[in-house]
C-alpha cells in the first residue's frame, strides 16, 4: 500500500515505496521518481524530531512516551524491512541497519532508544530539543 495510513491516534504509517503507475494517485504527494533514500533524507530535513520504526515496535512506543513526557510530539514513520536498509545511509553507526527505532533530532542521527535515554539522563536532550525548535525555551 502506498500513502499515509492512520494506525492509532498518534501514529501514522507512511509507505515509502513508489506508488503504482496511476494518474489518479493523489493520496500523498510523493514524486514517483524519488528513491526511498531521497524520501528519508527529505523527511529528516523537514521535521525537527523524527523516529523511524518498524511496525509494532515496542521500543518506538517507549521513545514516543519519553519525548511526550518532555513535551515533544515527534513525527513517527514506520518502515518496512526493505526501507530499513535505506535508513542505514543516514546514521553513523555500523549497526544502524538493524537498529530501529532510529531517532533524528535537527537532522542529526541520535541513535536508538538507548542513545536517546543516555542523552536525556546526561541532561543534553532538552537543550538539544530547544535548539531545534521542538521545545520552547521556557521549558
Amino acid at each position: 500500500m502506498q500513502g499515509l495510513r492512520r494506525c492509532s491516534d498518534d501514529l501514522l504509517h507512511l509507505d515509502l515505496s513508489p506508488p503504482p503507475a496511476s494518474p489518479s494517485s493523489t493520496s500523498l504527494s510523493i514524486d514517483v521518481a524519488e528513491s526511498a533514500e531521497t524520501r528519508i533524507r527529505r523527511l529528516i530535513s523537514e521535521h525537527p524530531v523524527i523516529i523511524f520504526s518498524r511496525t509494532s515496535c515496542c521500543m518506538c512506543h517507549v521513545m514516543k512516551k519519553l519525548l511526550a513526557t518532555i513535551g515533544v510530539n515527534p513525527t513517527v514513520i514506520e518502515l518496512d524491512d526493505e526501507e530499513i536498509d535505506a535508513l542505514a545511509t543516514y546514521s553513523t553507526s555500523t549497526t544502524a541497519s538493524t537498529t530501529t527505532p532510529a531517532v533524528f533530532i535537527g537532522g542529526a542521527f541520535v541513535g536508538g532508544l538507548e542513545s536517546l535515554v543516555a542523552l536525556h539522563l546526561s541532561g543534553h536532550l532538552v537543550p538539544k530539543l530547544v535548539e531545534v525548535g521542538a521545545l520552547w525555551d521556557g521549558f
